[in-house]
């Protein structure tokens, strides 16, 4: 299954604010989504999270979280992340972000997203910043 299928797994915009968390893939630590919304992996700056729910990499606008759940990539929809924590592609259910930060795909854990929403958690693997 292609990376896509998680970058659907991790968003519901909570206060943008109160975020800040450990990425983790496979148990090792990856990254961190820091409170005012940069995104950094493997020590660098790769993105970041604007309060308005939009998704920014090399200073352009890639996509946007939306509070509906939707994922949006290019102006369309990518995925969305459903309340419970189901990621939805093309209306199939492709993974889950649990409450307490666990990713699962085909049922297993394979990662981590501490402290981050679960909106933003699934961006992080739509827009190829993490892949589990």
């Amino acid at each position: 299954m292609s990376r896509y299928l998680f970058a659907t797994v991790l968003i519901l915009l909570p206060s943008l604010a109160d975020a800040g968390g450990d990425i983790r893939s496979n148990g090792t630590l990856v990254g961190r989504v820091e409170s005012n919304g940069d995104i950094r992996i493997k020590g660098s700056i790769v993105g970041r999270f604007e309060s308005n729910g939009d998704i920014r990499t090399s200073g352009s606008i890639v996509g946007s979280i939306e509070s509906n759940g939707d994922i949006r990539k290019g102006g369309s929809i990518a995925g969305r992340v459903e309340s419970n924590g189901d990621v939805r592609v093309k209306g199939s259910i492709k993974g889950r972000i649990e409450s307490g930060g666990s990713v699962r795909k085909e049922g297993r854990i394979v990662g981590s997203a501490d402290g981050i929403p679960a909106t933003q958690a699934a961006a992080l693997f739509f827009f190829d910043f993490v892949e589990f």
